[in-house]
């Protein structure tokens, strides 16, 4: 393995499946010296990194891409085992990590500045020129060849890599949400300290192994697996030019405040909604939301966890998803064809079980699930919530969805949009003046017309408004995060 791509002490700690408790593996802890000693390798490679040729970096890239395509199937279980993901969602995020690599690729051999035009003002470029012999130039009496002459200065604004990045990334995508941020940093020529998700680090140690077989210098990614003290004391290490977090907002405003003055992207959560008028395609809508609300126990920062449905058609879409919400198969995550697993441990579990209980207190109803068996919570339909409730108003991270009707699309968009969240929406309607409207009064980061919030392709512009976060992930879109403008001015006249 590469020299620095996993630090530790000498210690392991075991990782544990959220299903039924059996090892998946031992991870290495790294100390305060691994800590340190991971960013001292990231600065001192990081005077290698920034110089390499674009086509060494993409090739790199595409190499690891093809190491991973090669052990698709490992990797796969390995997911399934450690995030209690079920084996289709595991299958497809391997999928999407191939392309994520790939695409990386091709943006490290494109990536570039651009030229500046710097004769586009009369009263500037006089104010700035002068004659041969000093004197001022008065435009009105310059002849053609005169201008000709002037008008030779040249801007070109070029994109360098910043510095070491470091990378504290979530559970629930525990390769595809990893690189999203490691493979743009690699592509533009920085180095990373990654820090995983303590309950799914397991993934990110062979993610390592993948890049240091593909030839990626020693020093230039290092997995660190440590404790919040740890943590904490690189977002505040001033070697650390950028901090790029995933994560739960109260979380993500927390690095945001200790950062400094570096770079910080936060991609936090949402509580995204879907509305669907009286013109959706009701079938495809209430299959869209059960596989955007519960698959996957509903651990989606982009999951539907609200839906509004205009009253006109409300009971045929409420029959509809508690059908197919009903007939979810439920169970271990390692065995084909089960679409809902466990959340990621039980004490989340318990939370999401007690914000049920909360809003059947306060007057909700179950139409669908509700219940939690260990670690597993049942896909669950509540009606007649009210905003005030957790289970509307905050972020529930499990296999929970809201249903309230609504006497027009325009009101579930204004209810949709009354949220202090704002990652992605989903918006059912034919409607193409409805829905430009709905986008100017919706914040959200990305609004899905005739689809509900969990689409995204990895190439596209990804974050939130308002608590979910500032910055935009997506591969194009992160390099120019992780990159910085120098400008060039050359005059030749």
């Amino acid at each position: 393995m590469n020299e620095h791509a996993v630090t530790h002490s000498g210690r392991f700690e075991t990782i544990l499946c959220p299903y039924d408790g059996h090892e998946v593996g031992q991870m290495p802890i790294s100390d305060a010296d691994d800590v340190d000693a991971a960013i001292s390798a990231a600065v001192e490679t990081f005077a290698k990194t920034k110089r390499l040729p674009r086509f060494v970096r993409a090739d790199i890239l595409e190499r690891a891409a093809d190491i991973l395509e090669k052990r698709r199937e490992e990797i796969t279980l390995l997911i399934a085992a450690e995030a209690g993901k079920p084996l289709y969602d595991a299958r497809g995020e391997v999928s999407r990590s191939l392309f994520n690599l790939r695409n990386a690729a091709r943006e490290a051999r494109n990536f570039a500045g651009q030229e500046v035009p710097l004769d586009v003002d009369e009263s500037v470029f006089a104010y700035q020129t002068t004659r041969p012999d000093g004197s001022r130039l008065d435009m009105a009496d310059a002849d053609i060849e005169t201008l000709s002459n002037l008008g030779r200065r040249f801007g070109v604004a070029r994109r360098f890599p910043i510095g070491p990045v470091l990378a504290i990334t979530p559970f629930n995508f525990p390769l595809n949400l990893v690189l999203h941020k490691v493979a743009p940093a690699l592509a533009v020529g920085n180095t990373v300290i990654l820090k995983p998700a303590p309950q799914t680090p397991l993934t990110s140690m062979v993610l390592a192994e993948i890049f240091a077989e593909a030839g990626l210098p020693d020093g230039a990614l290092s997995v660190v697996h440590c404790n919040v003290e740890q943590a904490e004391r690189m977002v505040r290490d001033e070697r650390v030019r950028m901090v790029t977090f995933t994560g739960s907002a109260k979380v993500g405003w927390h690095v945001k405040n200790m950062a400094g003055s570096k770079k910080v992207a936060l991609e936090l959560g949402g509580n995204g909604a879907v509305v669907v008028a009286d013109d959706a395609d009701i079938e495809f809508a209430a299959a869209r939301c059960v596989r955007g609300g519960v698959v996957y126990g509903g651990q989606y920062c982009i999951g539907v966890q609200r839906v509004f449905v205009h009253d006109a058609v409300y009971d045929r879409f409420e029959k509809e998803l508690v059908d197919r919400v009903k007939a979810c198969r439920v169970g271990n995550p390692l065995e084909e064809g089960v679409d809902v697993g466990p959340v990621i441990d039980e004490g989340s579990a318990k939370r999401i079980e007690s914000w049920i209980d909360e809003a059947v207190a306060g007057g909700a109803r179950v139409l669908a699930g509700g219940k939690r068996h260990n670690a597993v919570i049942e896909p669950t339909v509540l009606t007649d919530t009210t905003p005030d409730m957790k289970v509307e108003a905050e972020e529930i991270f499990g296999p929970v969805i809201t249903l309230t009707r609504v006497s027009s699309a325009e009101e579930g968009v204004r209810r949709a949009a009354d949220s202090r969240y704002g990652l992605q929406g989903g918006y059912f309607t034919n409607d193409l003046k409805a829905a430009f409207r709905a986008l100017e009064d919706w914040d959200v980061g990305g609004l899905m017309i005739n689809d509900v919030p969990i689409y995204r392709i990895d190439n596209m512009p990804f974050g939130g408004w308002k608590d979910s976060g500032f910055g935009r992930e997506g591969t194009r879109y992160a390099m120019d995060s992780m990159t910085d403008i120098k400008f060039l001015v050359v005059n030749y006249g």
